[in-house]
């Protein structure tokens, strides 16, 4: 069998990612004859249609469907190939780095990140990709330069932790039982719940921390990740428990009433980065962890700033179970 023509590749990506010899064209800048062509090469060297008509539009073969990761995979290891090199000048560099970030994460890290790209690296430029666009199987971990997720989950690669937040409830300030003189997890716990969703096997620490106080909550309302929590929250009886950075963050803007838990109770989150091994003294990707993890240092700063306009309430966690 001949060797595949790299020149082809970028075609099967396109072709792949939109199932549409049209719109391939049209993103590579290239006729619709000549995609056709490289489409009918394609087929040839596969011996497999890649791309059936399926109503009025394609979709992918059972091989095409296998292709696709590795195909991301292999442009995006080329595309390293022509941009790494053995120094690396922040200042100089067009690099594009991929992060992968929850959606929390991102909402905290992007202000400090930010503030350093302009002054460190202005022609660098961060992606940070959501942790529900992503898959952890090894063919697709090279494709990233750096996972900022939390501690305990068995994320791959070298680690190092970045900060730390806990959870804190979050309730809008007119909730009537903020009134109670004496205010207790049990009252809380009687409250409607909305929690976030990561996937039927993942729990966050907001989400056991009933469990440890034997208890369960009744779930009125669930959505996907953390972020939106304090917005669907507000105006409602609803409880939400969120990591304290994101309740201070969206305290500038929203009326929600935040309650602190007593530290021998709170629900602890180690936040840490990770990156594969072979990565280790890439000095592009120790530049980028530096920064990182002084952008993440920064975090306790901005919450110092925030946290005197917050509204908070002592708990005690006794007597539930």
């Amino acid at each position: 069998m001949k060797n595949l023509d790299i020149n082809l590749l970028p075609v099967l990506q396109s072709l792949l990612r939109m199932r549409n010899v049209t719109r391939a064209a049209d993103f590579l800048g290239l006729s619709q004859p000549a995609t056709s062509a490289a489409l009918a090469r394609l087929r040839r060297y596969f011996d497999d249609q890649l791309l059936v008509r399926a109503g009025r539009g394609y979709e992918l073969t059972p091989l095409a469907q296998d292709l696709e990761p590795l195909v991301e995979s292999a442009m995006h290891a080329i595309e390293r190939v022509s941009t790494i090199k053995s120094q690396f000048n922040p200042a100089t560099s067009d690099r594009k780095f991929v992060i992968v970030a929850s959606d929390y994460v991102a909402a905290m890290l992007v202000e400090p990140l930010r503030a350093i790209l302009r002054i460190e690296a202005p022609q660098v430029a961060v992606e940070i990709v959501p942790t529900s666009m992503t898959s952890w199987e090894e063919s697709n971990y090279g494709r990233w330069d750096l996972i900022v997720g939390p501690m305990g989950y068995n994320l791959p690669g070298n680690s190092k932790p970045v900060f730390r937040d806990s959870f804190v409830a979050v309730l809008d300030s007119e909730n009537p039982v903020l009134g109670k003189p004496d205010l207790s997890a049990e009252d809380l716990v009687q409250l409607p719940q909305a929690v976030g969703y990561f996937g039927a096997e993942i729990r966050t620490p907001g989400d056991q921390f009933w469990d440890i106080l034997g208890t369960s909550p009744v779930i009125a309302a669930r959505v996907q990740g953390l972020l939106s929590l304090p917005l669907l929250v507000e105006g409602t009886d609803l409880l939400a428990l969120v990591p304290r950075m994101l309740a201070y963050k969206y305290s500038r803007g929203t009326d929600l009433a935040i309650v602190d838990f007593p530290v021998e109770n709170e629900a602890a989150l180690v936040e840490a980065m990770f990156w594969h091994a072979n990565r280790e003294n890439d000095p592009a990707n120790s530049w980028l962890r530096s920064v990182v993890q002084r952008a993440c240092q920064q975090l306790h700063e901005i919450l110092e700033t925030l946290s005197p306009q917050v509204r908070r309430a002592s708990i005690h966690a006794a007597g539930i179970g």
